[in-house]
């Protein structure tokens, strides 16, 4: 009896072994007709995309090594400045007040300073209190405060502060809405169109959360003043919580690297730079060769000041998108307005220092650019300038400057970066070691991505010991920056989703020695786990262990800390603790 149980354990066996060689030997066949070729096909793709960006970094970093390192070309060098003065020296009678008067209305213009702001009670403070104290004459300039809160008691406050400055003679208008239509585009396009704002020739526009320096417009309005064909002064952004958490430093690490090489190359180069830190670049030599309007890489959308009739014949703030600021750019840049970037003059700002408020902020930034350039594509290929322009560009808008607007700025900087940055390091390589018989090239897979960092870390030689973090971080905030570009491009129902970054204000002063990681709680509060990222995790855990016991491609260590970055991250390991909502 025992020796037929044996026979027939082996016979099984026999089976089980016989159709397992026959599963695997049809997977076999199945993976090398059906899932080898596409995924050879995306790791190709993967690699022109690569060498489209590295192309775009490695000529961005040489622009703004030459231009601004070695031939310092800065804005006081390439553009006249002369301190606004009113020139009168009268001995104090009525005449001379007069004249005096007459003199500084001449020598100063009207400058609007706007504030939009939603329900920012932690801010609003900062904000107004650092506006009303810009030195600029009392009767030259106005304070706008568009408040589009929705909380009452916030809406009391903010209207309170500004009475209180009203009371102290500074010019100070408290402006609502009784809607929300465009978010802040609606805002301030609702703030031009009262009487008074028509006699402004200026306006600075602050979110709620900068905080100027009190000689900001005696620094920036001369560039407008001497130069009449700028319609925009952009300045650099100033980070006071960059040292809160790990998060925040990592986003100091990228907009610094925005703001040292990719606004400072493209303003350099006359190129194409974004209102809101969104930024291209013109290649200089084929400037010379090829001669055009000026058109400047795109500035930040905040703390910069717009001449009020660049906005007027670029049509104004429009809510077609998220980036309303980068909508007017393009369209004031196609009118032939320059802009200029001017990096020594900073203005406070807050980072989110939460990982919900800086997932929605980079939702908002990386949807709106794509679906611009899904709006605007087709008009930006069939632009011509009116003989106004063409007397302030003194050319045409080229072909080569509408292809580079395209291709550089649009399709490979807001499209092929976020697409890339997930889709080859987070799903190709990683898949690719349960398919053998495709090859990834070590020049795309090495050379490339080291490359790129070791040109983002020259500019960041403070925050060497951080890029490891940087690096990880960067690729799990790709997968929301692809499903945001794919989301805009495709024009889906979360296209125009519009949610206001949380501000902290004066309490993050209480919270600097937060560690860089600090644990949360998530059976606290549910809402600081996010699925996405533990379900991409997982699939990594299983690519990297296939490749650990089976495979023979040796990427499971990267591919397992890639792991542990989004299930930090999954699981609220990121950014500060607030109270949950």
């Amino acid at each position: 009896m025992e020796g037929q149980w044996g026979r027939w354990r082996l016979a099984a066996a026999a089976a089980a072994s016989s159709s397992g060689d026959q599963i695997a030997a049809a997977w076999a066949v199945v993976r090398a007709r059906a899932v080898a070729p596409v995924l050879q096909f995306a790791v190709w793709a993967c690699m022109a995309m690569s060498v489209m960006l590295v192309l775009e970094v490695a000529y961005m970093s040489l622009v703004s090594l030459v231009a601004v390192k070695l031939l310092r070309r800065v804005p006081e060098r390439r553009y006249k400045w002369e301190p606004i003065t009113t020139g009168s020296g009268g001995d104090g009678d009525g005449e001379d007040e007069e004249a005096a008067t007459g003199g500084r209305e001449a020598a100063f213009p009207m400058v609007l300073v706007q504030i939009p702001m939603y329900n920012e009670k932690e801010v609003y403070k900062l904000s107004i209190g650092a506006a009303c104290a810009l030195t600029w004459p009392p009767d030259r300039i106005i304070i706008q405060v568009l408040d589009d809160s929705t909380d009452p008691a916030i809406k009391d406050l903010v209207e309170l502060e500004c009475k209180d400055w009203a009371r102290k003679e500074i010019n100070i208008k408290y402006e609502i809405r009784d809607n929300r239509k465009g978010y802040k585009a609606g805002a301030l396009k609702k703030g031009m169109e009262h009487i008074y704002t028509q006699q402004c020739d200026f306006v600075a526009i602050f979110d709620a959360d900068f905080q100027p320096e009190s000689d900001f417009l005696l620094k920036t309005i001369p560039f407008l003043v001497h130069n009449p064909k700028i319609g925009l002064v952009q300045t650099r952004w100033e980070f006071v919580n960059y040292d809160v958490c790990l998060m925040t430093r990592i986003q100091k690490m990228s907009l610094d690297y925005h703001f040292k090489v990719e606004q400072e190359s493209g303003s350099s180069m006359h190129s194409f730079f974004g209102f809101n830190g969104k930024i291209q670049y013109q290649n200089y030599l084929r400037e010379l060769i090829m001669p055009g309007p000026n058109i400047s890489d795109l500035p930040t959308g905040t703390a910069g000041v717009w001449r009020v009739s660049a906005i007027n014949e670029a049509g104004g703030w429009k809510d077609r998108t998220t980036v309303e600021d980068m909508d007017l750019a393009v369209r004031a840049s196609l009118k032939g307005w320059q802009f200029l970037y001017v990096g020594d003059i900073r203005v406070k700002s807050e980072l989110p220092s939460t990982f919900k408020a800086y997932r929605h902020q980079q939702h908002r930034w990386t949807c709106g650019a794509a679906n611009l350039f899904r709006k605007m594509a087709t008009e930006i290929a069939k632009n011509k300038a009116s003989l106004l322009q063409y007397d302030r560009m003194e050319h045409g808008v080229s072909v080569w400057k509408k292809f580079h607007l395209l291709y550089s700025f649009f399709f490979v900087r807001r499209v092929v970066a976020p697409i890339l940055t997930f889709l080859f390091y987070c799903v190709v390589i990683p898949l690719s070691v349960m398919v053998p018989e495709v090859s990834i090239p070590v020049w795309g897979m090495v050379y490339i991505p080291t490359a790129i960092t070791i040109m983002n870390a020259i500019r960041n030689p403070g925050s060497l010991h951080l890029m490891p973090f940087w690096i990880l971080f960067e690729n799990v905030m790709a997968m929301h920056r692809m499903r945001a570009a794919l989301t805009g491009l495709l024009e889906t129902m979360n296209v125009n989703q519009w949610v206001v970054t949380e501000k902290v204000g004066d309490h993050v002063k209480d919270k600097l020695e937060v560690p860089l990681l600090e644990p949360l709680k998530p059976t606290d509060c549910v809402e600081r786990i996010y699925i996405p990222e533990l379900m991409v995790a997982f699939y990594l855990l299983v690519c990297a262990s296939y490749d650990l016991v089976l495979g023979a491609k040796h990427y499971y260590l990267y591919i397992y800390l890639q792991a542990f970055a989004f299930i930090a991250l999954g699981f609220g390991f990121a950014g500060t603790s607030t109270p949950c909502s």
